[in-house]
């Protein structure tokens, strides 16, 4: 099978602004918009609350976290930017829901993409202002591809977060001191092996210390929905996003294709 990587047909628009037409065409085609209603508050910097009462996640991405009352939370770096940046964004304002995806998740909160009343999506905003990194999940894959350009032109003119140590895209061997924390991982595929059905990307020569990717078996039939075998992989060098957990090593679970990006053969 031919591996597809997320962003090679994807043409990296030159500003916001040119963006909304596409984006419009992308709504037609991948969204069912939902209701216009104002925003009465700003959570943080992906999270809103509706005037009737109801929250939104943003859905798709990661912006920088508030501590919001839990105990011992440490505030990311730039999360009241990101907070101020959303509420200049649309507070008081009212915006038009979009689904593409689940709807609602395990907290009661809508899981929409917002688009202010001047065509904005406050998504690609947030992202392409460097505050916010895509977050996206296995039953909420819309627009992730149109998401992740507008990440990579930010990252890579180290906008916003990109210029702090804290959002840095690791090497495979700096994802061990990251443990049990969402993150960026590059790297060269060595090797894949299945056990019992799992698919592991191996990025060193010992998959019980080294970095690893794991895909489940019930995960693997969106990569086979996109033409991929995790064969497909080996030998390339690629950009993976998740929670990095210790197991053998750190491992990242890739749930969907878009936790892959392909960066060169």
């Amino acid at each position: 099978m031919v591996l597809r990587a997320t962003l090679v047909l994807f043409v990296i628009l030159a500003s916001f602004g040119a963006a909304r037409a596409d984006i419009t065409e992308s709504l037609r085609a991948q969204l069912e918009i939902g209701q216009t209603i104002r925003v009465i508050d700003v959570v943080d910097g992906d999270t809103v609350i509706l005037e009737d009462g109801r929250q939104v996640r943003l859905v798709g991405i990661q912006a920088p976290k508030l501590p919001l009352g839990r105990p011992g939370f440490e505030k990311w770096p730039l999360a009241d930017e990101a907070k101020d940046a959303l509420e200049k964004l649309v507070l008081n304002q009212p915006v038009t829901l979009a689904f593409g995806g689940q709807r609602v998740d395990r907290y009661d909160r809508l899981l929409a993409h917002l688009f202010t009343g001047d065509g904005t999506w406050a998504q690609a905003r947030m992202l392409a202002d460097g505050l916010a990194r895509v977050y996206s999940f296995p039953d909420n894959r819309a627009l992730a591809a149109d998401m992740l350009a507008y990440e990579d032109k930010s990252r890579n003119n180290r906008t916003g977060i990109w210029s702090f140590p804290y959002y840095l895209v690791l090497d495979t061997k700096a994802a061990a001191t990251q443990i049990d924390r969402f993150a960026l991982v590059e790297g060269r595929v060595l090797n894949v092996a299945q056990v019992r059905g799992r698919s592991f990307l191996n990025f060193g020569d010992d998959w019980k210390t080294d970095f690893t990717v794991s895909i489940a078996p019930k995960h693997m039939k969106r990569f086979q929905a996109d033409g991929i075998a995790p064969e497909d992989y080996e030998g390339h060098r690629v950009r993976v996003r998740g929670w990095l957990r210790s197991r053998n090593g750190p491992m990242i679970d890739v749930t969907h294709p878009e936790q892959i990006e392909v960066l060169s053969p």
